[in-house]
This record gives structure tokens, sequence and C-alpha cells, in this order.
């Protein structure tokens, strides 16, 4: 017999039985294993890989409808077709070896002809069905990679957009990648207080640090006189600025779809929308206060505005870092969650 010659178990305790099923089975060209009872057929099922079960009813030991229901109860071994024989023909019999799971029933004496035929059957509807199961894997693998080719393709959209927002504003690569990293070191620190470390997860901490360069993304949308702007911005200009939240939002929201990606889409349209809300309720777009805020918007709203004030601007020089926090407590309780701010505090010599 060959390596991959597909194997059929034969059950029975009539010797006379067992072989000359051996015989038509081999005449087959399929590899027979021949055994008594179902007790022993059972340990053979966990140490071969069976593609067929011929099984006599009635057998010392444990008998084939006990051996059936054991079979199809465990996970493993109940897509293994079960075909009876008996030498009894009752109805009753029959169709309680269906109910029990049974694939097919052959009455002895046997035919060979006969027998040959219903083992073929049962022998093409495993091959078919193994078939099946190696195309769907196939089939599921090839979604897989165009699902990874599709966020793939979604990234570079964000990050070509995110680079106009960016150079619209002025700002340069390294505020994205120093806004990226301080929202990692703070959201890892704030998991390390009691206050946060139930909702932030290594999976929030590895997000956010993706998510936060995509706070302004609305800017791709806001003229960049207004961006640049060095005065004070009128109430019009004004208006038109903070749209960027609701814009970069928006966008965000549109390329969404149901693939794992969407945890990371997700939390970043929460970042653009809320990221310039404050605790007291007097920033926009919602004027949300307090924990009404996303936790991730409130780290981002305080890392950023660390970045943002020990950045050189083109209305003003980078405050020292000393400088910077000083400024920040002032707001803090105000602006900014105050416990993050003293997070942030304490850890204000990891920053970047």
């Amino acid at each position: 017999m060959k390596e991959n010659t597909p194997q059929v178990l034969i059950i029975d305790d009539v010797d006379t039985n067992r072989f000359v099923l051996k015989d038509i089975i081999s005449d087959m060209g399929y590899q027979p294993i021949l055994t008594e009872n179902g007790e022993q057929a059972l340990k053979i099922v966990q140490k071969f890989e069976v593609q067929l079960i011929i099984s006599d009813i009635a057998m010392p030991v444990m008998d084939g409808y006990e051996f059936c229901e054991r079979m199809k109860s465990d996970p493993k071994t109940r897509e293994i077709p079960i075909i009876f024989i008996s030498a009894f023909d009752d109805p009753t019999d029959v169709v309680k070896g269906f109910q029990l799971g049974g694939a097919d029933y052959i009455t002895k004496p046997f035919v060979p002809e006969v027998v040959k035929a219903r083992v073929a059957l049962h022998m093409n509807l495993v091959e078919n069905n193994r078939s099946m199961v190696e195309l769907n894997r196939k089939l599921q693998a090839s979604l897989q990679e165009q699902r990874m080719q599709l966020e793939r393709e979604k990234r570079g959209i964000l990050l070509a957009l995110l680079r106009v927002a960016r150079e619209n504003a002025a700002y340069d690569v390294k505020h994205m990648e120093r806004l990226s990293q301080n929202c990692r070191i703070l959201a890892e620190a704030m998991q390390l207080s009691p206050q946060f470390d139930d909702v932030i997860s290594d999976s929030f901490v590895e997000t956010i640090e993706e998510a936060a360069p995509l706070c302004d993304l609305g800017n791709v949308a806001i003229p960049t006189d207004i961006l640049r702007k060095e005065g004070q911005l009128n109430e019009e200009e004004a208006s038109s600025m903070y749209s960027h939240t609701s814009i970069g939002a928006r966008i965000l929201s549109d390329i969404e779809d149901d693939s794992d990606y969407n945890g990371f889409l997700e939390m970043a349209e929460r970042i653009a929308h809320y990221h310039h809300e404050n605790w007291n309720g007097s920033g926009y777009p919602e004027r949300l206060q307090g924990d009404e805020i996303p936790l991730e918007a409130q780290i981002v709203a305080v890392a950023g505005a660390f970045c943002s004030l020990t950045e050189w601007r083109t209305f003003r020089s980078a405050y020292s870092k000393e400088s910077a926090l000083d400024i920040m407590r002032k707001e803090a309780g105000t602006k900014y969650n105050p416990d993050i701010y003293e997070i942030l505090f304490k850890i204000n010599r990891q920053l970047v």
C-alpha cells in the first residue's frame, strides 16, 4: 500500500466477517484496519487517520451503537462516517443507527458489489468534503491577504493625507514622531497607575502610539493662511480652524469597514474628533467635559500640548521643558485632566 492510502477501520467480533470485509476493502485499493469491538476501535482512531468505519452492531464489550455515540460526541472524530453492518434488517435497528449519526447500513451476508458501492460512495463524500475544506482554507487565506492589502493601502492613503496636513500646518516630521512616542510613554505610565490600570491594556498602548499622529488629519482641508497665521484668528477663521476636528473624524469614519483594522481607525477617529475638548467643558467641537471625553483624546491633548509647547512655531520660540510643564500645570483641571497631567509631570524626564 502507498503511504497516503485511505484507511478503513473494520469492527466485528466474528473473524469470518472481518476477513471478508478486509478482502473487499483491499481489493478497492484501501488500507483495512481490523479490530473486534468498539472499545478497541476508540483507541485505534486516536492513533490512525481513519477515513471510514465499518462497524457491526452486536458486539461484546462495547456494541456498535455505543461506539457510534462516543465517536459523534468527540469533535475530533465526529466527522468520520460510520457504516453499520448487521444480520438484522429490522427498520427499528436501521433508524436507530441513523439517529445516532450513522452514515449507512449494510445487511449480512455481504454482497461484495453492494459493500463496494456503499464504501465508494462514502469515500467520495469524504474526499469531496476534504476538498471543500481545503478550498475554503485557500479562500479564507486569499480574503485575508486582500484585507491586509486593503489595510496597507488605507495606511498609505492616511499617511499621504497626514503629510499634506502636516505641511499645511508647518509641522515637521519630528513633531508627529514625538507625539506618537510621548503618547505611548504616557499611556504606559498610566497603565501602572491604580486609577487607569483597568482601562489601559497593552493593545491600547500599541494602538494609541499609531493613532495619535492622526489627530490633526483634518488640517488637510484648512487653508494654510489660517493654519500659519501669527496673529489672533477672527471669528470666521476660528470657525474654519475648529472644523478640522470634525473633518478629520469624518475622513477616518469614511474609510472604516468590518476588518481588524477598525480598532485602530475607531480610536484615531475619536482622537481626531475630541482632542481639543477641555476638561472643564470649554473646548470644541462638542463641549464635552471630564470623563465624557474619550480617554485616548485626553492623553493626546496632554502629550500634544507638551510637544507643541516645547517646539518652535511661526509665532513664538520653543519653551523649555520646565516652562512648558509650568504652563500646563496652570491649565490642569481646566484644560487637561489633572490626574493625567500629574503622571506626565512625574515621568517628564522620559519624554522625548
